[in-house]
């Protein structure tokens, strides 16, 4: 038995715990740093975090939903290139989270039994 290891219930369970970076999973957009400038030119840093949500989004081959935390503009990406499946085949896999590659080979081998 591990002692000093709690498991919370609810909300902070083990599969949120991976993804609690600010990173977008589809995209790779990830927080940059620069600079907050006065009215007299005092700089002081800052950190811009990008713009996440939390989707659900449903693969066509899969015939099931997936979650994400992506980026706003990853999701317009993704509506623009025909859903999530077209966008997974079309990305490359340094830009996507390990659990989106996983997702990537499954529908691949589904879409090649079918053909």
């Amino acid at each position: 038995m591990v002692t000093g290891c709690v498991f919370h219930p609810g909300p902070m369970n083990v599969t949120e715990l991976k993804i609690m970076s600010r990173v977008c999973e589809l995209s790779g957009k990830s927080v940059m740093s620069g600079n907050n400038v006065s009215h007299a030119k005092n700089r002081t840093r800052r950190r811009f975090l990008p713009n996440l949500c939390q989707v659900s989004l449903t693969s066509d081959a899969m015939k099931r939903a997936y979650r994400f935390r992506v980026s706003a503009r990853a999701l317009r990406t993704v509506e623009h290139r025909g859903g999530l499946d077209a966008y997974l085949l079309k990305t490359d896999d340094r830009e996507l989270s390990q659990n989106a590659r996983r997702i990537k080979r499954q529908i691949k081998k589904k879409l090649a039994l079918k053909s």
